[in-house]
């Protein structure tokens, strides 16, 4: 730095206020010190500067399931919206998120001087066992803090599914079969949830639940059960005409299901899923979704966290972020045949 301030002809003071970005400094003194910081090839001592300062620029992020889209698009959009803001990450993934497996990654994290935490925890033990912990640093929890009332992030999960039963309703489906995720993850809550209350609150009648673990297979296997129900149900009337996935990788599953019994999708079961995956508008046929924003849940999350960190907002704050509703072949409009 001295170096630089020695050839642009300013003081070391001056040097440090361009770096740090300080409005106090004018455009060309500026323009003169950042082309001396090129010219030198010049690259701050994080060590030092974090030894100075006391801030280190490190976020941490825990996450569990990360071989899931979800957890892993969620993660990767935190770490994006930390580099935006000039913030290092360092992440630990877990299998499953115990209290003992938390407080670990926590202290583990700590070790590294992050000064902050986003924990990416969409399952209702690991929020329990988060709320239960002393954290080191502040901590800003993704899908989930809202129920225990720690600051959190989360998209609009009953919404996205409100969205899609009231689209398929709509579209002239007499009712719509869902196929859930496992119950104890808060996304597959609210979403189930969300389905329901669309249709009881337009009248319709809420078939009995399919459940599967996120899995392709688990929605084959669902799928094999809705297929042997259309089969079964055939010249008896409208019967089961719509399907409301709970992820678009079990839909896949649903939707082979339904080829290999011989019905097609949308002419005789419309399908949609949730997330719009990268591959679902080249599944056969393109699935109708919801798509989750993760780059902006995860520059909510590190907004927050930071705000956090620098005492700008409480320790309940929750932050919603709104889906949006995808509309593909899988759910082309529904025309009833003669004497349904």
């Amino acid at each position: 730095m001295t170096d630089v301030a020695r050839v642009a002809g300013v003081s070391h003071q001056t040097v440090s206020r361009v770096l740090s970005d300080h409005p106090n400094v004018s455009a060309k003194t500026r323009a003169v010190v950042t082309q001396v910081i090129e010219q030198l090839g010049y690259r701050r001592n994080s060590a030092a500067r974090a030894l100075a300062t006391r801030r280190t620029h490190t976020l941490g992020v825990i996450a569990v399931n990360t071989t899931l889209h979800g957890p892993a698009s969620t993660v990767a959009g935190v770490q994006e919206a930390a580099r935006d803001r000039g913030y290092l990450t360092s992440a630990v993934t877990l299998r499953t998120a115990t209290r003992t497996a938390l407080a670990e990654a926590m202290q583990h994290l700590a070790g590294w001087g992050v000064e902050g935490i986003v924990a990416v925890t969409p399952q209702r033990d690991a929020v329990r066992a988060l709320a239960a912990l002393e954290a080191p640093c502040p901590v800003v929890t993704v899908e989930g803090g809202h129920t225990l009332d720690l600051p959190g992030v989360s998209l609009d999960q009953n919404l996205g599914a409100r969205m899609i039963t009231e689209h398929l309703l709509a579209s002239g489906h007499a009712t719509v079969w869902h196929v859930a995720g496992p119950p104890d993850w808060l996304e597959s809550e609210a979403r189930t949830q969300g389905w329901e209350d669309a249709l009881r609150e337009a009248g319709a009648e809420v078939p009995p639940l399919l459940r599967g673990d996120w899995s392709p297979l688990s929605g084959y296997q669902a799928g094999q059960q809705l297929a042997g129900r259309v089969l079964a149900s055939r010249g008896r009337g409208a019967g089961l005409t719509a399907v409301f996935v709970a992820n678009d990788q079990m839909a896949l599953g649903v939707l082979r299901a339904l080829r290999e019994a011989g019905l097609r999708t949308p002419e005789d079961v419309a399908v949609a899923g949730f997330d719009d995956i990268p591959e679902a508008e080249f599944f056969p046929p393109p699935l109708t979704t919801i798509r989750q924003d993760f780059a902006s849940i995860g520059r909510a999350s590190i907004g927050l966290l930071l705000d956090h960190i620098e005492g700008r907002t409480d320790e309940s704050t929750h932050l919603v972020v709104a889906p949006e509703l995808i509309v593909r072949a899988s759910t082309a409009r529904r025309i009833s045949p003669l004497g349904e």
